[in-house]
């Protein structure tokens, strides 16, 4: 992708991820990643209908009149964003592709934290940590984050998600809100996934392909491993065959379920010919 093309996809996704943020995310998104607390602000006259346990007694002895502590939220947070982007996210049979998904929700994630001052940071992975992008404010950080998205050519194939998880828990040493980003094709990170929710407000998102679910009936296919790059021929018309790509994918499905709910992690699924905007808007509500 030369300069030109990638300046004007990324100038796409910003117009449409923040009109978004700007209309539609912003208050749900205030109202439900709450701040670090109450920080002490200033100290003021008392007046009619103030909580009488708010007055500061050193100053109103000292004035011999009523004073009281004003307190405002601690606003700033920190939003990470880890995504996958192993080679299973290239897979689409609608209009996107999983990766495209992924970073419209990534993007309109991070304008809904711009527009509350908070920091924003990016991991991507796969079977390794491809990049890492330190948490910072500001547009202009976030258009280099769907740059980033966009282009990025990683390395590896295959899917760690504890190997991000884990480096996450090392990069990140104040609580942040974080959102996972994936297929969650892969096991073996539920152990590593519970130790990260205490200490992170964590949400996984589950981005999907509807013919992913099933295998149909279509005799002998040649199929390309997006995360091997080999091609293998595969008898769709063998019942056990079928059978046995379910099992598998079920079995995934119900992983990913039962490790974030046990973890007290959130839970998004969100089908590529699905609207994210919906699935993101119920998901904030119910937590607000």
């Amino acid at each position: 992708m030369d300069t030109k093309e990638l300046l004007k996809k990324v100038r796409k996704i910003e117009i449409k991820t923040r009109r978004l943020s700007d209309h539609v995310f912003g208050g749900e998104y205030h109202s439900t990643f709450k701040g670090r607390g109450m920080t002490f602000s200033e100290v003021r006259a008392y007046q009619f209908g103030d909580d009488v346990r708010s007055i500061d007694w050193n100053v109103t002895a000292r004035y011999n009149e009523p004073f009281v502590k004003v307190f405002e939220e601690e606003r700033e947070l920190t939003m990470m964003l880890v995504v996958d982007i192993s080679g299973s996210e290239m897979f689409g049979t609608q209009q996107q592709f999983k990766k495209d998904v992924i970073t419209e929700i990534a993007a309109t994630l991070a304008f809904s934290a711009t527009n509350n001052n908070d920091k924003i940071g990016l991991l991507l992975f796969t079977d390794r940590i491809e990049l890492y992008i330190p948490p910072k404010k500001g547009r202009f950080h976030v258009l280099r984050i769907i740059r980033e998205l966009l282009e990025f050519k990683p390395e590896g194939k295959n899917t760690d998600i504890a190997g991000a998880l884990k480096y996450l828990s090392n990069v990140m040493k104040k609580k942040a809100i974080v959102f996972l980003l994936s297929d969650f094709m892969a096991d073996d990170y539920q152990h590593t996934l519970k130790i990260v929710a205490g200490k992170h407000d964590v949400t996984g998102i589950r981005v999907f392909d509807r013919m992913e679910e099933r295998i149909p009936n279509l005799g002998l296919v040649q199929m390309l491993d997006e995360e091997t790059g080999e091609y293998v021929n595969v008898n769709t018309g063998s019942k056990s065959v079928r059978r046995a790509y379910s099992k598998y994918y079920q079995e995934r499905l119900d992983y990913f379920h039962q490790s974030f709910s046990l973890s007290g992690a959130g839970i998004i699924n969100n089908r590529t010919d699905e609207s994210y905007v919906k699935k993101l808007l119920g998901y904030f509500k119910r937590r607000a």
